[in-house]
């Protein structure tokens, strides 16, 4: 039921495939998200480290707290 629905939508007027823009028009477009891409993850991965960090100081030191407290 799917597949015949969604072979009843009329393609759009637009441009279909990127075979149809020049090579390095393209290479240059996926260069420049996958860079993109690549830097977000750093930058996610840098914060993630440093919430780690915090976490085990914040837990080691409270436990060591709490242990020398008891």
């Amino acid at each position: 039921m799917l597949l015949v629905l969604l072979s009843q939508i009329p393609a759009s007027p637009g441009v279909d495939s990127l075979a149809d823009y020049p090579r390095w028009l393209v290479v240059a477009c996926v260069t420049i998200v996958l860079a993109a891409a690549i830097w977000v993850v750093m930058k996610l991965l840098k914060w993630t480290l440093w919430l780690l960090l915090f976490a085990v100081l914040v837990l080691g030191l409270g436990t060591a707290g709490w242990m020398l407290l008891r």
